[in-house]
């Protein structure tokens, strides 16, 4: 995937406003992928340039942490929690549920665009699990009727 002109500006905008930030890899990509929903891959030679770092530390670095993405998503984003707690309390009925009803597995987003489903490690709910968040939202004590409501929640929205 090509980037647009403005991608490239807001990549470069960022990469300068952070720039002489001791340890500004980690907000810089919050920032890009804040901005554009995603950090494409091919920002890496931008940032690459700017930090005297190789594409290839770029990309460990990015692919180190579960949470930055490297392709669009979609308008809404479902996470599953994976953690301990959950995966004990029926997060992997849950699971196979908005996989199943969704038609997609982690890191796929819907025909329609709607909804990208993602696991996550831990959403600190613990004492309600399982737990989803859905974009910004958490939801604790999930059950296959507030996934239902989830989908759509967000088919009204979109």
């Amino acid at each position: 995937m090509t980037l647009t002109e403005i991608q490239i500006k807001k990549i470069e905008q960022h990469v300068s406003a952070f720039k002489d930030t001791p340890g500004a890899l980690l907000p810089l990509m919050h920032a890009i992928q804040d901005d554009l929903g995603y950090v494409p891959e091919d920002s890496y030679p931008i940032i690459s340039k700017a930090y005297n770092l190789s594409i290839a530390e770029i990309h460990g670095f990015v692919t180190f942490y579960h949470h930055f993405r490297t392709h669009p998503v979609g308008k809404n984003i479902l996470q599953v929690c994976r953690a301990e707690s959950c995966q004990a309390m029926g997060g992997d009925e849950i699971e196979m549920y908005c996989k199943n009803t969704l038609g997609i597995d982690y890191h796929q987003t819907t025909d329609d665009n709607a909804i990208t489903l993602e696991p996550i490690y831990c959403l600190g709910n613990c004492a309600c699990s399982p737990a989803v968040m859905i974009n910004d939202n958490v939801i604790g004590r999930v059950s296959k009727k507030k996934i239902d409501d989830i989908i759509q929640m967000t088919k009204e929205k979109s």
